[in-house]
């Protein structure tokens, strides 16, 4: 692919540390790293740009964050758009079971390209914003990544999420500020036990925090009949099917 003047865009080699994350399965992330860096550009997922660092800045730093995750756990990983984090999870982790929620059909349509294109069966794509979806998906565990603030983001996930389940959301260096600002709301959500976890700093110059939240049992959590921005016109697409281990 080409942009730019003509000037091709080339995926950059895989860093040292990316062995270390997804061992023998690192090929695979080239790949995935590949497809980031043609059609995730032409597609309008990731920014010409961001091509050089898509190892650093998203495929890699994703991946770290697999440590919050025990084995064979299924998650659901909201506003999914390039499959960030969870593409990236299910290839470092193939016992995952994935749920990767979007809700614009392009881009849908596009991962589902991207799932049954590297042989990821344990991986499913559903279209519709997360109060549409909830309901008929739900895991023990949920994450994001720049997707919104927690108070905000709290308020679409937990009814993904199982009672007793975990919140893990990828924030930036004021994680530790967002999540006291934002204590109450997310007490009232029906999260608890908030903490700021650190991942990849062995392989990452910089590590990846994530605040993990517990939905604490017996909470509430009913789908939200509608969407701050309005709802979607489509249901649900799917990917290949989700098989465990």
């Amino acid at each position: 692919m080409k942009h730019d003047g003509d000037a091709p865009l080339t995926p950059p080699a895989a860093p040292t540390g990316a062995a270390a994350v997804f061992g023998e399965r690192v090929e695979l992330a080239e790949r995935f790293v590949a497809i980031l860096a043609d059609t995730g550009v032409s597609h309008g997922l990731i920014g010409p740009r961001e091509v050089p660092r898509l190892w650093e800045r998203h495929v890699l730093n994703c991946a770290v964050i697999e440590d919050a995750f025990p084995l064979h756990a299924s998650l659901v990983d909201v506003g999914s758009g390039a499959g960030l984090p969870g593409v990236a999870l299910a290839i470092a982790r193939p016992d995952l079971t994935v749920h990767l929620v979007e809700p614009m059909l392009r881009r849908t349509t596009w991962l589902a390209g991207v799932v049954d294109g590297l042989g990821l069966h344990n991986v499913t794509v559903h279209r519709g914003r997360a109060e549409e979806v909830a309901g008929s998906v739900s895991a023990p565990w949920v994450t994001a990544r720049a997707v919104a603030r927690l108070d905000k983001l709290a308020r679409w996930c937990v009814p993904l999420l199982d009672e007793g389940g975990t919140l893990v959301a990828m924030k930036g260096r004021t994680a530790a500020e967002e999540l006291a600002e934002t204590a109450r709301s997310l007490a009232r959500a029906g999260l608890t036990a908030g903490r700021v976890t650190a991942h990849g700093g062995a392989v990452l110059d910089e590590p990846v925090l994530t605040v993990d939240l517990d939905r604490a049992e017996g909470s509430a959590a009913r789908p939200r009949a509608g969407s701050p921005r309005g709802r979607s016109r489509s249901g649900q697409r799917s990917g290949r099917g989700g098989k465990r281990g």
